[in-house]
């Protein structure tokens, strides 16, 4: 019982959010455009009060692992019946934000979330909808599962698109093929373990986290731009649920980067042209992102979008 009075003040936080994300919420920020090498990010700003909310008061996926207060692993051991759901448990007094195209490695094969996901504490098991990112592997024994950032936006686009195994399967197979590395079990988690593309992706990690951790409070989110490709944009409700999201998803833009993209090269009026298909009106976000991205609502809020 100790928990419902956080839990409520919590869902009050998120009932009092914006309905919506637009131009009359936001706005983006083409004078404090930040680039390193490969990406392009431009700041995405809130034109409103900044919640005075504690980021605390929502726990992030990563942060809830890392501290122990959540706890995740296979639902069974039957691969046909149970891969595409994990079992987590909140062992915590706060809600848990679990983002589309966060990464889960070890269980018995690799997992990508499927859905943006607000959980309370329940006080019992909670599953959650996932994906295999690790076509080659079912282990006979569940190894301990840990937290491996956000997938790059080319995989989740596939994935938010589709919602179909044998095409995120594809995706990561031509990745791996683009890149010229050998999975036997072809993960997608498999580059990682290359330690000069592990100094270069800290390199693009540190500049932008020093740019953005330097800036003010004011900041949801962000569009990026790598070679003559815009390759996304990730926008929050309020910037504690934005912070908390950051260091992940930095990673997989600066992935798509580093990997597949060149000098960047889109000018600002593109930018603006594109984001003026889903940030205008309720109506066309919607429409646009139904096919090219994703909105996540909580109690008819919006809470998280994502644009490809």
């Amino acid at each position: 019982m100790k928990r419902w009075p956080h839990i409520l003040v919590c869902l009050l936080m998120l009932q009092t959010t914006s309905a919506q994300i637009s131009y009359e919420t936001v706005f983006v920020d083409y004078d404090s455009v930040w680039q390193f090498k490969n990406l392009k990010m431009i700041p995405i700003r809130t034109k409103g009060k900044v919640e005075t909310t504690k980021s605390g008061d929502i726990i992030s996926l990563q942060q809830g692992l890392k501290s122990g207060m959540i706890t995740i692993s296979e639902r069974g051991t039957a691969s046909t019946e149970n891969v595409h759901w994990i079992r987590l448990n909140n062992k915590s007094n706060k809600p848990v934000f679990i983002g589309s195209g966060e990464i889960l490695i070890g269980g018995r094969q690799d997992r990508m979330v499927t859905k943006d996901t607000l959980l309370v504490p329940a006080g019992k098991d909670q599953y959650i909808p996932v994906m295999c990112i690790e076509e080659g592997r079912w282990s006979g024994k569940e190894k301990k599962f840990t937290y491996g950032n956000y997938a790059n936006p080319r995989l989740r686009k596939v994935l938010d698109q589709s919602k179909n195994q044998v095409r995120i399967w594809k995706e990561i197979s031509n990745q791996l093929d683009s890149n010229k590395i050998n999975s036997t079990t072809l993960a997608y988690a498999a580059p990682h373990s290359d330690k000069k593309m592990a100094l270069y992706k800290d390199e693009y990690f540190k500049f932008f986290q020093d740019k953005i951790r330097n800036s003010d409070s004011t900041l949801v989110g962000f569009v990026c731009i790598s070679g003559k490709k815009i390759i996304g944009s990730d926008i929050f409700a309020g910037s504690n649920l934005f912070y908390n999201a950051l260091d992940p998803l930095l990673h997989g833009y600066i992935e798509e980067a580093l990997y597949f993209g060149t000098t960047p090269s889109v000018i600002d009026s593109s930018v603006k042209k594109y984001m003026d298909q889903f940030m205008t009106d309720e109506k066309s976000q919607e429409q646009y992102l139904k096919k090219n991205g994703k909105l996540f609502k909580y109690n008819g809020k919006v809470f998280h979008l994502t644009a490809y």
